[in-house]
C-alpha cells in the first residue's frame, strides 16, 4: 500500500508539487495538471523540464490522471482527440515508469436514459484503448465520474464485463453527488458503499475524497476525508482488511483551511490543504488497521 495524491490541488507548478509531496512525506504524485497542461498535453519541451524536476528529486508519478474520455468529451463526436492523448501518454509514461492511467468512458448523454446510453461505441472504444495501453504494458483504470461508468455499478461492471483487462480506480467521494440510474426516478444519489461492494474485486487502485449532498442548495460541500457521506473509513477498513496493496490518491476538492486565520493567501491556502488532508488521511489509515 502506497500514498499519492492529485499534486496540482497543492500548487500548479511542478516545484510546488514536489514540495507539498515530499513535506507529507510521500513519493509519488497522481500527475493530472502540470506546469499550465494535462501531463499528455504539455509540449515536448514543458515535459522535459517537468520530466528533469521529477528526477532531480527523486519523486515518481504513480499514474497519468488523463482527460481520455472524461466528461468532456461526447460518444457521439468524433473520438480522435482522446486517441491522440493516448498517443501522447504512452511514450511519456514509458520514460516515466509509470504503469497505470486513469480515463474514464465518455459524457453521459443527457437526452436519453440510462439503458440508452450508445454502450456498443461506448465498449468498442474503451477496447481499442486498452489494447493500445496494454500491448505498451500498461494498466488502463476506469474512474466512477461523471461519465457512463460512474451513472451506477451496474454500468461500471458492463464496462468490465464487455473491456477485457480494464481495471477500476474506485473514488470515494463521487458517489456523494451522483444519481444513482440504476434506481427507479426520482433517481436517488448513490451510495459509496453501495458502490464499492459491488465492484471491490476490480479495485486496483483508490481515490480519496470525500463530501456531503446539501439537499437545500443542491451541491456538494467537500469535507475532510472520513467525515463526509463517502463511506471513506469504511472502505478503507475493508480494503486494508482484504490485503489491498495499491495506492491511496488525494483528491481533496477543498478550497479553505477553515481553522486558520492567519492563512491568507489564496496559493498558500491550496498548499496547506493539500498537505493537511494527506496527514489526515494517514491518521484515518492509523486508525482503521
Amino acid at each position: 500500500m502506497y500514498y499519492t495524491g492529485f499534486a496540482d490541488e497543492a500548487a500548479g507548478n511542478i516545484d510546488e508539487q514536489i514540495r507539498a509531496t515530499k513535506e507529507i512525506g510521500w513519493e509519488n504524485i497522481e500527475s493530472r495538471g502540470a506546469n499550465g497542461a494535462n501531463i499528455h498535453d504539455l509540449s515536448d519541451e514543458d515535459f522535459d523540464i517537468v520530466y528533469g524536476r521529477l528526477q532531480d528529486s527523486g519523486v515518481k508519478v504513480n499514474c497519468f490522471g488523463s482527460a481520455i474520455g472524461n466528461w468532456g468529451k461526447k460518444i457521439d463526436e468524433p473520438f480522435d482527440s482522446s486517441l491522440a492523448e493516448a498517443r501522447r501518454a504512452i511514450p511519456r509514461m514509458q520514460r516515466l515508469g509509470t504503469k497505470l492511467i486513469r480515463i474514464m468512458s465518455f459524457a453521459v448523454l443527457p437526452d436519453r436514459g440510462p439503458d440508452d446510453q450508445m454502450e456498443e461505441e461506448r465498449f468498442r472504444r474503451l477496447r481499442e484503448l486498452q489494447k493500445m495501453f496494454s500491448d505498451a504494458g500498461l494498466q488502463m483504470v476506469h474512474e466512477n465520474c461523471s461519465n457512463y461508468g460512474g451513472m451506477c455499478w451496474q454500468h461500471t461492471m458492463k464496462l468490465i464485463e464487455n473491456v477485457p483487462g480494464l481495471k477500476l480506480v474506485f473514488d470515494t467521494g463521487n458517489p456523494v453527488f451522483t444519481n444513482d440510474f440504476g434506481k427507479a426516478t426520482p433517481y436517488p444519489k448513490q451510495s459509496a458503499w453501495e458502490f464499492y461492494s459491488h465492484v471491490k474485486e476490480h479495485i486496483v487502485y483508490v481515490h480519496i475524497k470525500d463530501g456531503c449532498w446539501d439537499y437545500e442548495k443542491q451541491q456538494v460541500v467537500y469535507t475532510w476525508p472520513g467525515e463526509g457521506e463517502g463511506d471513506v473509513r469504511a472502505i478503507v477498513k475493508d480494503l486494508l482488511k482484504s490485503g489491498y496493496d495499491g495506492g491511496f490518491s488525494m483528491e481533496p476538492h477543498l478550497a479553505v483551511v477553515y481553522h486558520d486565520p492567519t492563512i491568507t493567501s489564496p496559493d498558500e491556502i491550496r498548499y496547506r490543504n493539500y498537505v493537511e488532508y494527506g496527514q489526515r488521511f494517514m491518521k484515518l489509515v492509523e486508525d482503521v488497521r
